[in-house]
């Protein structure tokens, strides 16, 4: 019988926690050996001193990326965790005016008054925008815009950009993804994404493919079972010759959800995005006063549905009994005895990679 137990310590949740289609190793359809390698995870990381994102769909989420090997599950969540207290740029500590960031710490003081989103979208749009018709969140970038010297003029880096993807991957785990579930009434734990290509060509390649390689590893290696369907439209023949390369390199998994449309696109879209939804531009109807890559219209901005994310809630924390806290990395990585139960807890079912 499929089932799955929460974790009254780490689980509290406040929307729908079972995922809509019965796949073994997803929330609500757990086999007792897959709870069980749940309980095991869990336990091997609190005894190396880890207090937050322990909560049972973070877990999960590591465990299917992993085929449900929890040794590779730990050292690819252990990893993730460093990460978070330092970010990288290509393999090194990532520094902003000389000071290295924590993810934990950035993403409830990052661009607070939405002037660098602003500045960002003239040379590189990238943002969400409503839902697809299963509710979840519309991602959409338009990598053929993308301007890495006009950025550097505007004073923005590439290590501004990589902050900026981190902090937009931790809003859609928290508070987008937690208010599509509420809307939808069932668990949503993935995005729908466009890749506009229209514009890359032999001039701007090399900027922008080196960008997403980057912005590939870390969706990837740090927010592992996030991708619902991707969209790569308007590509051409420079990026098919690419995409031959690197296809066999993926998981057959990952493949199955990437749709290469090229230029002839919308009625694929149209058929899981509502033409209300989808931006004019992409051939959908909705025109947002002051620009869709600007609106931030979804849920996520509904009264009904939204809710306080795990970042905004930084006194609702409890101290965890000592002989709860470990010795290893885990509470080197923390720095502390405490677990954030009411935010972090909370947290790790929305925000964590």
């Amino acid at each position: 019988m499929s089932t799955m137990e929460l974790d009254p310590k780490y689980d509290h949740y406040d929307f729908p926690t079972t995922a809509p289609v019965a796949k073994p190793g997803h929330p609500g359809h757990l086999t007792e050996a897959q709870q069980a390698q749940v309980h095991q995870l869990r336990m091997m990381l609190e005894t190396e001193g880890y207090t937050k994102r322990l909560d049972t769909l973070t877990l999960l989420r590591f465990l299917r990326a992993r085929k449900f090997d929890v040794n590779l599950s730990k050292k690819m969540f252990v990893d993730c965790e460093k990460w978070r207290k330092t970010l990288l740029y290509a393999g090194q500590p990532l520094k902003i005016d000389g000071r290295t960031i924590n993810l934990d710490e950035e993403v409830s003081e990052w661009d607070k008054d939405g002037s660098f989103k602003k500045k960002v979208s003239k040379w590189y749009p990238q943002y969400y925008h409503k839902t697809d018709k299963d509710g979840r969140p519309v991602y959409i970038e338009q990598l053929g815009k993308i301007d890495i010297n006009a950025m550097k003029n505007e004073g923005i880096e590439y290590e501004h950009m990589l902050v900026n993807l981190a902090v937009e991957y931790e809003k859609m785990a928290d508070p987008r993804l937690p208010a599509c579930s509420r809307k939808a009434g069932q668990l949503l734990e993935t995005s729908c994404t466009i890749m506009d290509f229209n514009g890359v060509g032999f001039g701007n390649a090399r900027q922008v493919f080196g960008y997403i390689q980057e912005a590939s590893g870390m969706s990837q290696n740090y927010y592992p079972e996030r991708l619902g369907r991707m969209y790569l439209i308007n590509t051409n023949w420079l990026f098919t010759g690419v995409w031959r390369m690197i296809r066999p390199l993926l998981d057959p998994v990952t493949v199955e959800k990437i749709h290469v449309l090229g230029g002839n696109y919308q009625k694929e879209l149209l058929s899981q995005i509502p033409a209300e939804n989808l931006p004019k531009e992409f051939g959908g109807t909705c025109q947002c006063e002051g620009g869709c890559e600007l609106s931030n219209a979804g849920p996520w901005c509904d009264p009904e549905y939204t809710k306080p994310a795990w970042w905004e809630k930084k006194d609702d924390a409890i101290e965890n009994r000592p002989t709860e806290i470990g010795t290893g990395e885990g509470a080197a990585a923390s720095g502390t005895a405490t677990a954030e139960e009411g935010a972090d807890a909370k947290a790790p079912a929305q925000a964590t990679a």
